[in-house]
């Protein structure tokens, strides 16, 4: 992290003379099971990722924030707390910022102005949780002026409220509740329903993985939103207030068809196999594991359809290598939101050579390039930099 401490600290200075009051981070995710299930009251497994957002934040005397994107070419951005937030004319990155402050006054804080500069290295575009962790960094930057340090289920709420209200996009709790709330050497299983965490430790030897397809995401503009809604659809048709109540037998009796039906069966199956893959990870058992993670890609493929073809050749791809060099021994599936973006993969380290070697060998992005590939360990949730 020495790089983004030196980008970071010369970006401050560029922006707003001096040096700044303090630091803080909020660190990406990968999922390692349970899609889409989040917004559906489910179960999730994630952990967070060495990659993240870094903030440097300085308190003002006035009610003024002013904001440099040292990721986006030092593009700026200033706005009054004190007064009513709107959209930025640009969007982007900007709403983000904007979107968390204005959920924080919306709750009640009142906000103090402060200098913001932001830096990160999180892939944009691989379901890596960049946005989650750039809110979830704004809400304990601007709490960090008022000298205070935010609650992790208070923020992830709040900065997913930010996303669903200010942003448009209706996801779940899961991407700011693991940035916020993530232990270090362990995945946490999330309740949906009630927030409620439990660490899942990690088996010493095992290698998280994460495989870039080269297919970049965009759930705004994409079908994200309308399988939030199917699934609302579904829980409706039931009878039930989310589909974490429904039951296979229960959807066979309804008579569901289509669309519907496909949605409503990933997610009941979906909700099935974190609870089996947090068993098997507490007992070290990446055979059952991987096979777990198969069926979570090919549900999300057959009945949720949000991934794209070269994402599924990618998952084949890393899964196949595995049974290979590894002796079964851990999987692969696409992670995140869907429509492009990354493939996870668990397996023990000493496979890790070989199986990334055999990768970048039989897997080509869109642009004909080898992947980017990311051997990650489970990292600590947000907080200070000392």
């Amino acid at each position: 992290m020495t790089d983004l401490a030196a980008r970071l600290s010369a970006g401050f200075a560029a922006a707003f003379d001096g040096s700044p009051d303090g630091v803080v981070r909020a660190p990406g995710r990968v999922n390692i099971i349970g899609e889409h299930t989040d917004y559906n009251d489910g179960f999730v497994l994630p952990c967070a990722i060495p990659v993240e957002t870094r903030i440097a934040w300085r308190a003002r005397p006035d009610t003024t924030v002013r904001v440099v994107a040292i990721e986006f070419a030092n593009e700026q951005d200033e706005f009054d707390v004190a007064q009513p937030i709107e959209h930025a004319p640009d969007g982007g990155w900007r709403d983000y910022v904007r979107a968390m402050i204005a959920t924080l006054v919306k709750e009640g804080r009142t906000l103090r102005g402060a200098d913001l500069a932001i830096v990160g290295d999180i892939p944009r575009g691989a379901g890596l949780s960049s946005s989650a962790s750039l809110e979830v960094a704004v809400g304990h930057a601007m709490l960090a002026v008022l000298g205070e340090t935010p609650d992790a289920t208070k923020i992830a709420v709040q900065a997913q409220t930010a996303e669903n209200d200010f942003v448009g996009m209706k996801c779940g709790v899961m991407d700011q509740l693991a940035s916020a709330a993530s232990v270090a050497d362990a995945a946490l299983l999330i309740d949906c329903r009630s927030l409620d965490t439990r660490a899942i430790p990690i088996p010493a030897g095992t290698a998280i993985v994460i495989i870039h397809s080269g297919v970049v995401r965009g759930l705004v503009e994409g079908h994200y939103n309308r399988r939030r809604a199917e699934c609302e659809e579904a829980a409706r048709i039931l009878g039930v207030p989310k589909l974490r109540d429904a039951t296979l037998d229960m959807i066979a009796a309804a008579g569901l068809t289509g669309d519907v039906l496909a949605r409503a069966r990933h997610v009941v199956t979906e909700d099935d196999r974190v609870i089996a893959a947090a068993e098997a990870l507490a007992s070290d058992d990446l055979r059952t594991m991987g096979r777990l993670m198969a069926d979570s890609h090919a549900s999300m493929r057959d009945d949720f359809q949000v991934t794209v073809p070269k994402v599924d050749e990618l998952a084949a791809t890393a899964h196949d290598l595995i049974a290979t060099l590894c002796d079964g021994q851990g999987g692969a599936r696409m992670t995140g939101g869907g429509f492009g973006g990354a493939v996870v993969a668990l397996m023990p380290e000493s496979g890790v050579e070989a199986v990334t070697a055999g990768i970048r060998e039989r897997y080509r992005t869109p642009a004909g390039e080898a992947p980017e590939i990311m051997v990650a360990r489970a990292v600590a949730g947000a907080g200070n930099v000392d």
